[in-house]
């Protein structure tokens, strides 16, 4: 019995800030219930896809995103075009076996505790998040305590070099505009 393949589906490599990460966009959903992050092959259990990405020479970390897949690449690593087709293979043979790309819980932000989270949320999944996946990562709410937000950056924003820009005069700057009881965005 041979590979199956989804010979249909368009899959397009883009850049991402990070220059460790590549940005694989989809011309369709894959994962309905949000994004989620795979630091390594052992994390990456509940996720049929990036199961079979971190069997590839090279891949360091995986994030499965709505309609993309973010791939980070390992430190010695190049991306060359052998890596890039083979990464692009990859996603093509599981489209086509019909597995879903992730199969746990995905990570999902709980009710806001607060009207100051309410609004830090509703600001995050409005303008915040939608920005940050067009670059192939996201940002997940952890908390806010004594004027102080923290949040965890996944796929091409873990480890981006301008991360702390986009965290500092981005995040931050719009999040203090419109809530002036934040006094620091910090990353977890």
């Amino acid at each position: 019995m041979g590979v199956t393949f989804a010979r249909d589906v368009d899959i397009y490599p883009e850049q991402t800030p990070n220059p460790g990460t590549l940005r694989f966009a989809l011309d369709r959903t894959i994962n309905e219930r949000g994004g989620k992050d795979f630091t390594d092959a052992a994390s990456a259990l509940d996720s049929p896809l990036a199961c079979r990405l971190f069997r590839l020479e090279g891949v360091m970390g995986v994030y499965v995103g709505r309609d993309f897949v973010t791939v980070t690449k390992t430190e010695g690593g190049a991306w060359d075009e052998a890596l890039v087709d083979a990464i692009t293979t990859a996603i093509r043979e599981h489209l086509g076996s019909g597995e879903p790309a992730v199969t746990g819980a995905v990570s999902s932000h709980t009710a806001a505790a607060s009207d100051v989270e309410s609004r830090i949320h509703q600001i995050l999944d409005e303008e915040i998040r939608p920005a940050v996946a067009m670059d192939g990562g996201d940002i997940v709410f952890l908390g806010y305590h004594d004027g102080v937000v923290e949040l965890h950056l996944q796929g091409s924003c873990s480890g981006c070099p301008s991360s702390l820009m986009t965290l500092k005069m981005g995040i931050e700057q719009r999040l203090r505009q419109e809530i002036p009881e934040i006094v620091d965005v910090v990353a977890i």
